[in-house]
């Protein structure tokens, strides 16, 4: 079987948490999606590159989630974490992925 890369869990993680978050309009609820994605994505980014493949990325990840909140304010919710989850997501390929792609 086929493995989802894990760019992709992390943005639709980013993504997904906030969508759950908007249109139940309960905020915890998108943080435990937010949460659970970046469990797996830092999971699979610790197999394949270590403790400092796996804490840069989180903190990425982390950041994305913090940085989309003020760039919104700017360009718009969806942009914002679109956005954030494109630049996550690219990162994470670029560490993580692509090796295991090869």
């Amino acid at each position: 079987m086929a493995r989802v890369p894990s760019s992709a869990v992390a943005a639709a993680g980013l993504v997904g948490g906030y969508a759950v978050a908007r249109w139940t309009k309960k905020r915890p609820l998108g943080g435990v999606v937010l949460g659970a994605a970046g469990l797996v994505a830092g999971r699979e980014w610790h197999k394949r590159g270590g403790v400092p493949a796996a804490a840069g990325l989180g903190a990425l990840y982390l950041a994305g989630f913090a940085g989309a909140h003020p760039l919104a304010k700017k360009v718009g919710a969806w942009p914002a974490v679109v956005g954030a989850a494109g630049v996550v997501a690219a990162t994470a390929w670029a560490v993580a992925d692509r090796s295991a792609a090869a």
